[in-house]
C-alpha cells in the first residue's frame, strides 16, 4: 500500500505544480492528495487501533496481564451480576461465590 501512496503523491505533486496559480496548486495538493489519503489511512488503521485498545484493556494498572474467568464479565456491577455471581465470579459480588450458593442442576 505504501508504494501506491508514494506513487499517487508523486502524481498529485506534479498536478499541483502545473496549476496556473499557487492557490490552485495548494488546493489540488490537499484536495487530491492529503485529504483522501488521511481518510484512507485512518480507515485502514481502525483494526489496528481496536486491537491495541483491546490489548490495553486486558492489562491491569500495574502492567500484568489479566486472565478472564470463563463466564465472567470484568467491570460488571453487583446490580446486574446475578448470573455472574451465581457462577462464582469474584468481581461480581466481592466474594468468590458472590454471596449465592452454587447452582444446582435439575435431573
Amino acid at each position: 500500500m505504501w508504494i501506491v501512496a508514494i506513487g499517487w503523491m508523486y502524481v498529485v505533486t506534479l498536478m499541483a505544480a502545473t496549476e496556473p496559480t499557487v492557490v490552485g496548486g495548494i488546493m489540488t495538493f490537499f484536495g487530491y492528495g492529503v485529504l483522501p489519503f488521511s481518510i484512507v489511512f485512518y480507515l485502514a488503521g481502525s483494526r489496528r487501533r481496536r486491537a491495541r485498545a483491546a490489548h490495553a484493556a486486558m492489562r491491569a494498572a500495574d502492567g500484568t496481564a489479566v486472565v478472564p474467568v470463563a463466564g465472567c464479565v470484568p467491570g460488571m456491577d453487583t446490580a446486574t451480576s446475578g448470573h455472574a455471581a451465581a457462577h462464582g465470579c469474584a468481581d461480581a459480588g466481592g466474594s468468590a461465590d458472590g454471596g449465592h450458593p452454587p447452582p444446582t442442576s435439575a435431573r
